[in-house]
């Protein structure tokens, strides 16, 4: 008897030490220093539009970088290209559909060490109820006691109808669209 109780004490030791790394590995971000954005060509003029609410959940190990986990979710009512009649225009059908797809959302897939130092991450886009297979370069660094993870996905609009009826002309706005964005974590 006193041998098993030792072994099964021994062994949920164990389990909970397994546990601690993923547990501590789990960042909690700082919203008021992270940003997301989606530059586009209108008129082959840059445009720059800001996600004003959007949620990110990164489980990152530095030393192991194919057991992490990142996904985000945004909020594509808070879209902000600075005036409020061009927001209103982005809510409607033809471009976001806000009312329909209130979220656009990324759950990675794979981590891996990549060229320069970056890390080369895969995953799953959804925007509008359209999901299609993504990747990037992820930059991690250090400022201070925080981590900053900053990339830039290059995407098609129409792949995710964006821009319909007589928006898919990409000579007014470019077909091209880079989600741009830096997520910082709070200690």
């Amino acid at each position: 008897m006193l041998n098993r109780s030792i072994l099964r004490r021994t062994a949920a030791a164990v389990a909970l030490a397994l546990t601690l790394p993923a547990i501590a590995a789990a960042l909690k971000t700082d919203p008021s220093r992270s940003a997301v954005s989606a530059v586009f060509k209108q008129m082959n003029v840059p445009v720059e539009g800001k996600f004003k609410k959007f949620n990110a959940q990164i489980d990152f190990d530095s030393a192991r970088p194919e057991a992490s986990k990142a996904s985000m979710e945004i909020d594509i009512g808070s879209f902000d290209l600075g005036d409020p009649e061009f927001n209103k225009e982005a809510q409607k059908k033809e471009w976001f559909n806000g009312a329909q797809y209130a979220k656009a959302s990324f759950v990675s897939s794979a981590l891996k060490p990549g060229a320069g130092g970056k890390l080369d991450v895969a995953g799953k886009l959804t925007i509008k109820g359209k999901t299609a297979d993504v990747s990037f370069p992820l930059t991690v660094k250090k400022e201070g006691a925080n981590q900053v993870f900053e990339g830039a996905l290059p995407i098609k609009r129409l792949t995710f109808n964006i821009g319909e009826g007589e928006w898919k002309d990409t000579s007014m706005v470019a077909d091209e669209v880079v989600i741009k964005f830096r997520v910082v974590t709070a200690q």
